[in-house]
């Protein structure tokens, strides 16, 4: 019975532990970061809190993350938006029943950031007919009602550097990131899948197209979105019901006038 008092008086203090770490230590721009760690007594159904922080020393993620029975966490971090600025971004991971910390860091390097891009300083070029040609980025979407793909064309004036496309829910949630390379003319077109638990939540959802290094172009296009596919401005039911409702008014119009015809 002392032996097991014993036991238990240590265990009740002992002093917690955390650890956590890092994926990559350096990556680019547009990567994700795969935040992994360890936590040992505590209580494991109060989650362990992530900050994250800029190398300006802004917060710009402190998730709370579920410790799973082992004592083991993890998290994965989307890009900030464009996209993770270059230099070292500072993880400390904390738990309210522990004054431990741990702490880990990763780089973001200039690598794959688009550099030779036209400055908007620059006049643009006049063709023959003494036009100026459009600068920046036009691209529409094309959906048909009840799909769950979403195609985007468009064109840029800036054929050397990729195109960043950023897809938000309603609620402002990142839902995907993709890059492409537009062609010699400038003209892209990439697909969009719409569905799964990222795309649960109906209303509009915003797609963005970036170029440059901080965004300096940039257009964006919204689609309704109602259980995972593709709400047109006037869907087929709504202009049904629509089109019986005006039938319906000419109807009435027309017997109230032979109506008031008859009585003369």
């Amino acid at each position: 019975m002392l032996i097991a008092i014993s036991i238990f008086s240590a265990s009740a203090f002992a002093e917690s532990t955390i650890e956590v770490s890092v994926s990559e230590k350096n990556i680019k721009s547009l990567d994700a970061v795969l935040i992994t760690g360890k936590i040992t007594e505590v209580s494991q159904y109060k989650p362990v809190k992530l900050t994250v922080t800029d190398p300006e020393g802004i917060v710009v993620y402190s998730p709370l993350v579920t410790i799973k029975d082992d004592g083991s966490f993890r998290k994965l971090i989307q890009p900030t938006l464009p996209s993770f600025k270059a230099g070292t971004y500072s993880i400390t991971a904390s738990h309210e029943e522990t004054q431990v910390t741990a702490k880990t860091q990763f780089t973001v390097t200039s690598d794959g950031i688009p550099r030779n891009i036209i400055q908007p300083t620059q006049e643009p070029k006049v063709v023959e007919n003494g036009i100026s040609p459009k600068i920046g980025i036009t691209m529409e979407a094309d959906a048909v009602n009840g799909s769950d793909t979403i195609k985007i064309k468009g064109n840029t004036s800036y054929r050397g550097t990729d195109i960043t496309f950023i897809v938000n829910s309603p609620a402002g949630n990142l839902i995907s990131i993709s890059q492409i390379t537009p062609g010699t003319q400038g003209d892209f077109e990439v697909e969009i899948k719409a569905g799964g638990s990222l795309w649960k939540e109906d209303g509009i959802y915003t797609i963005t197209a970036n170029q440059g290094t901080s965004s300096e172009y940039k257009k964006s296009i919204q689609v309704e979105i109602k259980d995972g596919v593709v709400i047109p401005e006037f869907g087929l039911v709504a202009s049904l019901v629509l089109g019986i409702s005006v039938f319906t008014m000419i109807m009435i119009s027309s017997k109230s006038k032979f109506s008031i015809l008859s009585r003369y």
